[in-house]
């Protein structure tokens, strides 16, 4: 049976002929694609007699983990703090003949939880490409981050060069599509402990956090998070919400995500491909053993 998160199409594939009256050689085929769907993420807050249905975003993101979606973007947006700050989870309408009811995830939040609608200065929409740009300016972004942590720790150079390796091969989607982006958390010896996939990186993140949050092991302040493409400021920001404090990224950081890096004391590695890497920040946590520098 096809996964949920694939879409099949049939397509033309086109090639250049090596023979025959035609440079071009053209044949029927079936092509496998990420799917991408909007979903709603809404929140049910206040007094229980004085209850608010809230909408905070909407993004294109693809089916599967929609609510540890929900709940790692309340969280990473400052809204929540902890599982116990969210009641109850569910679909609005799930199966509903309405179109899109079953694509709208409702969060109720625990009473007493002070939300302020005026701070999340976001458009309705979310591209899957960039959850950040709804913001009006960068300081609507800047949140109440985990404190900075007093233990340290290093991790050897050889473990970082395999945690690329580790993630393809539980990419699922990714192998059969090429269409998504992938967040996978590791422990200190570059074990895998989880991973997501979305077409949205900020998305693929936010599910990973919200599995975490669920799982009641925030702060992740003793693992390694591997991005599957660039890091920009919005992934620093949010890794930095869970307190993790090692960031590795398949591509290259932004500027602003090194600044946020190097601001909130975090380790940041970039271009960690073909067994090699570029340390923007934290130097010091990376040790090379049996290395020459």
């Amino acid at each position: 049976m096809q996964h949920p998160s694939i879409a099949s199409v049939q397509i033309n594939k086109i090639r250049n002929s090596d023979q025959g009256l035609s440079p071009f050689l053209s044949e029927d085929a079936l092509d496998l694609l990420a799917v991408e769907d909007p979903l709603e993420i809404r929140i049910l807050f206040g007094p229980q007699n004085q209850q608010r249905e809230k909408s905070i975003s909407v993004t294109m993101c693809t089916p599967g983990h929609d609510f540890e979606l929900a709940i790692g973007f309340l969280f990473t947006e400052g809204i929540i703090t902890q599982k116990e700050d969210v009641l109850h989870v569910s679909y609005l309408n799930k199966g509903a003949a309405a179109a899109g009811q079953d694509n709208i995830v409702l969060v109720q939040l625990k009473e007493g939880i002070q939300f302020d609608p005026q701070k999340i200065e976001r458009h309705f929409y979310t591209s899957s490409s960039c959850g950040v740009c709804g913001k009006s300016s960068i300081a609507a972004v800047k949140q109440q981050f985990i404190s900075k942590s007093s233990n340290s720790f290093t991790v050897d150079a050889a473990t970082l060069m395999e945690l690329p390796f580790i993630l393809r091969n539980k990419q699922e989607v990714f192998e059969q599509t090429g269409g998504l982006h992938a967040s996978a958390l590791y422990n200190l010896k570059g074990s895998m402990l989880m991973s997501r996939e979305d077409v949205g990186r900020h998305n693929a993140l936010d599910k990973l956090i919200g599995a975490c949050l669920m799982e009641e092991n925030i702060p992740l302040q003793q693992h390694i998070l591997l991005l599957s493409g660039r890091a920009s400021f919005e992934l620093i920001q949010k890794a930095a919400m869970a307190g993790i404090q090692m960031v590795c990224a398949v591509g290259a950081p932004s500027s602003l995500a090194v600044s946020l890096a190097e601001e909130r004391g975090m380790t940041l590695v970039g271009f960690l491909r073909d067994r090699r890497f570029n340390i923007y920040t934290g130097r010091e946590r990376i040790i090379f053993k049996n290395y020459s520098e």
